[in-house]
Formats: structure tokens, C-alpha cells, sequence
């Protein structure tokens, strides 16, 4: 059963699948070093078992921020 998830970016409401971390738009706002990270750090499940390493915990957050740095600036 595939859970309701959405874009983990500020104030977007796009369902998204559980694995991702966010909808393509703001994903494609991430800049390409912090995507590297985000996906090298990802362990296929932790969306299932809820227990995301460290790495990409930190990983994820640097991406979201990014994407509000961007939005922010235009």
C-alpha cells in the first residue's frame, strides 16, 4: 500500500511517491552536488521503515534548503 506523501519543499502540496523526496519541479532546483548526496545516501525502504541514515537526514535537509534559498530569491 503506497502512503500519502508529499514534496517535502516549503508550502508544496504535491503528492508524491514515498521514495522521493520531492515533486520534479522543486527537484529540479537542487542543485546537482546536494541530488549526488541525496541519492547516494538514500537506502532503498527507509521510506517503509522509517529509519533514514544520518547522512541523508542532512542530505535531505541541505536539498530543502536549497530550494527555499531559490524560491526566496526568484
Amino acid at each position: 500500500m503506497i502512503q500519502i506523501h508529499k514534496c517535502h519543499a516549503f508550502g508544496c502540496d504535491e503528492h508524491i511517491h514515498p521514495r522521493f523526496l520531492m515533486c520534479a519541479k522543486h527537484w529540479a532546483m537542487v542543485p546537482k552536488r546536494s541530488q549526488t548526496k541525496v541519492l547516494k545516501t538514500y537506502r532503498k525502504g527507509q521510506e517503509i521503515d522509517k529509519n533514514p541514515s544520518n547522512e541523508y537526514l542532512f542530505a535531505a535537509k541541505e536539498a530543502i534548503q536549497a530550494v527555499q534559498i531559490k524560491e526566496a530569491h526568484g
